[in-house]
């Protein structure tokens, strides 16, 4: 399958003004390079690094992944929200929320659900996943999205790709450019005080659903969620929230 390069010039020709994209060959982690920019005050509300490869990709829990070059859209975005601290817990769910609208939006014949709090799932299968760090100002969102992975390419058997899925839109130019510019408007609509819950609902694969989930310092629950909180936390039906854990969908 022919892996185009990415392109920063016709990236940014097609992104809103928010954003700056700088396109780096290899690196360890975009995730850590947008870190160590914010802690050298080198680092811009808007800014973006998107990789062809990286060495030690960081999910949540710090597990590891690798992807071939070229085979994967690899980028992490520094954005200064102006609401509440206490609400950045959502501000994950709106990157989720922009992977499964663009990749809907460009080939509709894909159906993608989002697993809480941070997998995109097509087919019951991961093709996504998110990691979102606060700083001092603000929030560094790192995403991971399968494009042109093979079969054999995957890390686990639990994961796919938008090209084994069937899906056509495999230019990671444009989906990175679609992803930014629907995030953005998604993002100032919450910004003005939306709270993007009904939007969130209709792609949730865990509202509604019973699950098992792995808390943070080991104890396990089941449950069925009820809903999300406008921070992000999964409501379930006995009334607790939980803004952390591993969740698994019991059928």
């Amino acid at each position: 399958m022919l892996r185009t390069p990415l392109d920063e010039a016709e990236i940014n020709s097609k992104i809103a003004p928010y954003w700056r994209v700088s396109v780096v060959e290899l690196t360890g982690s975009t995730q850590n390079d947008l870190l160590q920019l914010i802690e050298s005050k080198n680092a811009l509300d808007g800014q973006v690094i998107v990789t062809e490869f990286q060495s030690h990709g960081r999910g949540r829990l710090d597990r590891t992944f690798e992807a071939p070059t070229k085979s994967a859209l690899l980028f992490s975005f520094y954005i200064k929200p102006r609401r509440q601290r206490s609400e950045w817990g959502f501000i994950p769910l709106i990157a989720g929320l922009s992977l499964a609208c663009t990749i809907s939006t460009l080939d509709s014949a894909i159906n993608v659900s989002l697993k809480w709090p941070n997998d995109c799932i097509i087919n019951e299968k991961k093709c996504a996943g998110i990691i979102a760090q606060t700083t001092d100002e603000g929030i560094v969102i790192g995403i991971g999205l399968n494009v042109s992975m093979t079969s054999s390419e995957l890390p686990v058997p639990s994961a796919t790709s938008l090209a084994i899925e069937g899906s056509n839109i495999t230019d990671r130019n444009l989906l990175l450019s679609h992803i930014l510019n629907t995030f953005a408007e998604l993002f100032e609509a919450w910004e003005e005080g939306s709270e993007l819950l009904n939007e969130y609902a209709n792609v949730s694969s865990t509202i509604g659903k019973k699950v098992r989930i792995q808390l943070p310092g080991g104890e396990n629950l089941e449950a069925t969620v009820a809903r999300i909180s406008h921070t992000g936390e999964l409501v379930l039906d006995d009334g607790r929230h939980i803004s952390a854990g591993d969740v698994i969908h019991l059928r």
